[in-house]
C-alpha cells in the first residue's frame, strides 16, 4: 500500500486549492455547507491525503491502512472534496452533496468510502481513534490513526478524558492535528472558552506537540510524516488557521461557518480562489 499521491508533480498547494474549489461549489447548492472550517482545514487534509496516509482508494477497506477521523464532521464537505479528488469515489459525485437520495450528507457517514465513522457529535473523534490506535497495536500493525479536530470542540470534556487514555496507554501511533482557526460558530475561542497556552495544555496530558501554520501543506506534511515525534507519547499538531482562509469576504470571520452562497457570491468565490491559485 503507498500514499495516495494523485498526481506525482503536483503541488500540495494545487490539491488545496481544489478542494476549496469543490466546498464552493457544494456550498452554492440548495443546502449550503460549513465552508469556514471545511477551507480552514483544506490544507492539512490535502497534506494527509497527498502525502501522508498510508490508504488506498480501490481498497478503502484494507486491514493495514491508516485510520483518519473527521472529529469535527460538520466540515464534511472539505472531506468529500478531498476523498473525490483521490479517487475514492467520482469526482462528479459532489455535485449531488445534500440532495435526497445522495450518500454525501451534511456530515459523514459510513456509506461513503473512505469515511472510517460517522462523526459530528463533536468531542467524539479521539476517543475513536484511542480505539483505533490501541486495535492496530493488539493486532500487530503499524498503521498510524490521524483525528482532525475543531479547536472549539477542544471545549468538550470527552476530549481531555481521551487525551488522557491515550498517553496513559502510550499510543505513539496516535496523531491528533487541531485546526486552530479561533473561531466558532458563536464567535471567538478565546471569548467563549479561552484556551491558550493551548501546547502547554497538551503537553500537560503528556503529548508531544508541535505548533504550525496550518496554511503551508508542505511542512503540515514534514511534520506528520515524522510523527511519532517522541516514543511512547501521542502527538498533536496545533495548526494555525484562518476560517475561510481564500475568500476575502468571509475569511476570518464566525458569518464563514456555514454559508449558502448566492449565485453573486459563488461568482466571487471563484474568483478569489483563482487569484488566489495564480498568485501562489
Amino acid at each position: 500500500m503507498t500514499v495516495t499521491r494523485i498526481r506525482e508533480r503536483e503541488t500540495l498547494q494545487a490539491v488545496a486549492a481544489r478542494i476549496r474549489s469543490h466546498v464552493v461549489d457544494m456550498c452554492a447548492g440548495p443546502e449550503g455547507g460549513h465552508l469556514g472550517g471545511a477551507f480552514s482545514s483544506a490544507d492539512i487534509l490535502a497534506a494527509l491525503y497527498s502525502s501522508v496516509l498510508m490508504v488506498d482508494p480501490q481498497r478503502p477497506d484494507d486491514p493495514d491502512r491508516d485510520r483518519f477521523l473527521l472529529s469535527k464532521g460538520h466540515a464534511a464537505v472539505g472531506l468529500y472534496a478531498t476523498l473525490a479528488e483521490h479517487g475514492f469515489f467520482p469526482v462528479e459525485e459532489l455535485a449531488g452533496y445534500g440532495r435526497p437520495g445522495s450518500r454525501l450528507m451534511g456530515h459523514p457517514v459510513r456509506a461513503v468510502p473512505g469515511v472510517e465513522l460517522p462523526t459530528g457529535s463533536l468531542g467524539h473523534g479521539l476517543a475513536l481513534g484511542c480505539g483505533f490506535a490501541l486495535a492496530a497495536r493488539y493486532a500487530g500493525r503499524d498503521a498510524r490513526t490521524f483525528v482532525l479536530l475543531g479547536d472549539g470542540e477542544l471545549q468538550e470534556g470527552s476530549v481531555w478524558e481521551a487525551a488522557i487514555a491515550a498517553a496513559s496507554l502510550r499510543l505513539d501511533r496516535l496523531v491528533a492535528v487541531v485546526d486552530r482557526n479561533g473561531l466558532q460558530l458563536t464567535g471567538a475561542t478565546e471569548g467563549i472558552a479561552p484556551m491558550e497556552p493551548l501546547a502547554d495544555r497538551w503537553r500537560s496530558f503528556g503529548w508531544a506537540v508541535r505548533d504550525v501554520d496550518g496554511h503551508d501543506p508542505d511542512r503540515l506534511a514534514d511534520h506528520l510524516n515524522a510523527a511519532p515525534w517522541e516514543p511512547g507519547k501521542p502527538s498533536v499538531l496545533i495548526a494555525r488557521t484562518v476560517k475561510g482562509q481564500g475568500l476575502p469576504f468571509l475569511a476570518g470571520r464566525s458569518a464563514s461557518h456555514y454559508v449558502t452562497l448566492s449565485p453573486r457570491n459563488h461568482a466571487r468565490a471563484a474568483r478569489a480562489l483563482q487569484a488566489m491559485e495564480a498568485t501562489g
